[in-house]
């Protein structure tokens, strides 16, 4: 039984380690050429006569080597060296960095954006710049965007620095010119991590009016914060805004993403939530606050959950200056038969 168990473990080994190499090697760094898929295929065979050659005493010893020193390789000598950079051709919606200059309670942030959106693709780039007064800083929302069922979701954080001044600001992957994103890809260091730094009538009504393949599902949700909390939470992310700016890092699909980076950023707070499962399922973070004590209400999570739903209004908003106050101000009887399930 325990030689079983081993060789059993060896075999997953082998076969987790090659899949592993031969993705590195395939996507390389930022984009695959020809070569790199040859080497992938190479190796991929090699991991394949390896896992054969267990069966062969002879030769065993010498693969299982031969194969260490390969990957041992591909890891330190390639893996390692593939870096980070702020300087490639971006998608016109990510081209500009945010950064911001602190000034005892005022923080100027740079590169606001707010385009002018006529469809997903189509838009005129803008970008502003605006000073915040931290002693205005009140909490904020999390807003929950759902296209593929329940356990999904991009998560957005953002600040409130009164009722006509929000912040928004989403995580996600950097993006080249006509590059798409793959979850698959945002393992092996083929984007770099951003903090768009947004005017919800951008980041937010994107997501509710824009985008159609597949209509995304927009949730709104009050953290409820002191404003102490609110205050370190927002510094910290101006802090790794400025970071990024100066020194670009990968973003990665489970460790550096929308979610598990606002977690990492809420540590700043003594009372930090708890690590969770649902931190990593981030379309069930909202039921997770919830459950917490975190989110500002009183009612059921499923009535809390339906009143969250802001695509009718934002809609009905679309580019009114008061879109933030007006998604801010949605009711049940809004809804009506609308279908506010995340369902797909």
């Amino acid at each position: 039984m325990l030689s079983f168990i081993k060789w059993s473990l060896l075999v997953l080994l082998l076969i987790g380690t090659n899949i592993w190499a031969v993705l590195a090697l395939y996507f390389g760094d930022s984009h695959t050429g020809k070569i790199q898929v040859v080497i992938a295929a190479v190796f991929a065979l090699f991991g394949l006569i390896t896992l054969i050659g267990l069966g062969f005493i002879r030769w065993r010893k010498r693969l299982l080597i031969a194969y260490s020193i390969l990957f041992i390789g591909i890891v330190s000598g390639w893996w390692f060296t593939v870096s980070p950079s702020n300087e490639r051709q971006w998608q016109p919606d990510l081209a500009k960095l945010p950064f911001a200059t602190i000034d005892g309670d005022k923080v100027t942030v740079h590169n606001v954006r707010n385009m002018d959106y006529r469809s997903e693709f189509d838009f005129s780039p803008a970008y502003y710049t605006k000073t915040y007064d931290l002693n205005q800083l009140n909490g904020g929302d999390l807003f929950a965007v759902y296209w593929m069922g329940p356990a999904i979701a991009h998560t957005i954080v953002s600040f409130n620095f009164g009722d006509k001044d929000y912040l928004a600001v989403s995580i996600e992957a950097r993006k080249e010119l006509n590059e798409g994103y793959s979850t698959i890809k945002g393992f092996f260091r083929q984007y770099e991590l951003t903090y768009i730094v947004a005017d919800e009538r951008d980041v937010i009504r994107l997501r509710t009016n824009y985008r159609k393949n597949p209509v995304e599902k927009v949730y709104r949700y009050r953290i409820n914060s002191h404003k102490e909390n609110a205050r370190r939470l927002f510094l910290e992310y101006i802090k790794k805004i400025n970071e990024l700016h100066d020194k670009p890092a990968f973003y990665n699909t489970l460790l550096d993403n929308c979610t598990t980076v606002i977690w990492l950023n809420t540590r700043i707070n003594p009372q930090h939530l708890p690590f969770s499962w649902k931190i990593l399922l981030s379309g069930y973070l909202p039921e997770y606050l919830y459950e917490s004590n975190m989110l500002a209400t009183e009612l059921p999570f499923d009535q809390l959950q339906r009143q969250a739903f802001i695509n009718p209004v934002a809609q009905t908003a679309d580019q009114l200056p008061d879109f933030s106050q007006r998604i801010r101000a949605v009711s049940n009887k809004l809804l009506g038969s609308v279908d506010v399930s995340p369902q797909p």
